[in-house]
């Protein structure tokens, strides 16, 4: 009976995904829709990691998406992407990777179309972000702030 309970079942559930945060600035419109389009992406991630309750964790995704063509900002484009996830029986080795890897993955193709939606409804030919490794940067953050197992 007390190994049973040893060795309760991992079990992790998403509760909710949503937008939480979203803006899209064109700057330079319309003068930019008469330019030639040769444009360069700047892309940045960034995550977050808050506990609401027991084995409660809401996870936001920030992406930020900025296209310039010369020197000229075409557009601006800010998401953050957060979900609610139930995860319960892990080991504190295990929650890092969960929180920091595995829900980011989760949350990345909803903010990748929603950039592309705001994009496109923008007047701006369609962007389309190139999958991201979410193992590879938070093995990367892990380097970064050595003690740390969780990303925050």
């Amino acid at each position: 009976m007390a190994e049973e309970n040893a060795t309760e079942e991992k079990q992790f559930a998403i509760q909710k995904i949503y937008t939480k945060d979203i803006s899209f600035e064109s700057p330079s419109s319309p003068k930019i829709y008469t330019e030639k389009w040769e444009p360069t992406v700047d892309f940045n991630l960034g995550t977050n990691v808050e506990t609401l309750e027991n084995k409660l964790f809401e996870v936001s995704l920030s992406v930020t998406v900025t296209v310039k063509c010369a020197d000229t900002t075409a557009y601006l484009v800010e998401v953050t992407q957060s979900g609610i996830f139930s995860l319960s029986n892990f080991s504190e080795q295990e929650m890092g990777p969960m929180l920091g890897s595995f829900c980011p993955n989760i949350l990345f193709p909803y903010a990748r179309e929603v950039v592309s939606d705001l994009v496109a409804k923008g007047g701006f030919p369609q962007l389309l972000l190139a999958p991201v490794n979410f193992d590879a940067l938070y093995s990367q953050h892990l380097q970064q702030t050595p003690g740390s197992n969780t990303v925050n």
